[in-house]
């Protein structure tokens, strides 16, 4: 019988993955141009192309959760859904938490890899979203206070990539900096997945020997962070790094 469920888990993953990509492929040759044809203010197109991708992502998880691939235990999904201007930090142990974030969240926005921009499956989709790329330090914050300014939540991993099982998180500066300069309340959000799965070392085919469990809930309120004396803003967003990573360590220890 477990034989029977795993064989029957990676073929429902594969097909998962494969409707992700095929359906990017299709959204990005079809629906992308006609959004640009139909809505010629750009910001209209923004919102409307991120409400796809919501609609698309929750669909997504639903398919995720319905073949018996994964199951999925949200906590404060209404808190999530009703943010406005604030900035949704979290751990990344995963390659879909952005999906599930983004599944939750109507209104969010993340920044990109530069590189994934050129990528021809979704290079159209990021064009009409708008999400922003991490191409330019300078640009990324003003595009960044820019967009919470208008109301939209702004996913970010502080890890920069996925957690390597095993070992405990270690922060970048650029999510302390973005939250100092845009001035921004942040939301912080704990992951957890078990057993391990499609993290960064594992293929799409390395499942579990049984259905992973995807777990997201609020952290305790992020402890507060005040200046003395005329700090530079580069040993500002060191110390917030270190006060945020500690706080995420003590967090992810307790779930």
């Amino acid at each position: 019988m477990n034989h029977i469920s795993y064989v029957w888990r990676l073929i429902a993953t594969g097909f998962c993955f494969f409707v992700f990509g095929f359906g990017g492929l299709i959204i990005s040759i079809f629906i992308c141009p006609l959004q640009v044809l139909i809505y010629s203010n750009r910001d209209k197109r923004k919102r409307k192309a991120r409400k796809m991708v919501h609609y698309l992502f929750k669909g997504f998880v639903c398919l995720l959760k319905y073949s018996g691939t994964a199951k999925f235990n949200i906590e404060n999904k209404n808190h999530l859904e009703h943010l406005s201007g604030n900035i949704v930090m979290a751990n990344h142990p995963s390659l879909i938490d952005v999906v599930v974030l983004i599944s939750i969240i109507p209104n969010a926005d993340c920044v990109v890899k530069a590189t994934l921009f050129n990528n021809p499956f979704i290079k159209a989709i990021l064009s009409n979203t708008g999400y922003i790329s991490n191409d330019c330090a300078d640009g990324v914050i003003e595009d960044c206070r820019q967009s919470l300014h208008c109301g939209n939540n702004l996913i970010i991993f502080p890890e920069g990539t996925r957690t390597i099982p095993g070992e405990v998180v270690r922060f970048q500066r650029g999510a302390a900096n973005i939250a100092l300069r845009c001035n921004a309340p942040i939301t912080p959000v704990l992951i957890n997945v078990e057993p391990t799965t499609l993290t960064k070392a594992e293929k799409w085919y390395h499942i579990p020997n049984k259905r992973f469990v995807f777990s997201l809930m609020l952290a305790n309120k992020t402890p507060s962070f005040t200046f003395t004396g005329e700090n530079a803003m580069s040993k500002m967003s060191r110390q917030f790094t270190a006060v945020l990573e500690q706080h995420y360590r003590e967090e992810i220890a307790r779930i």
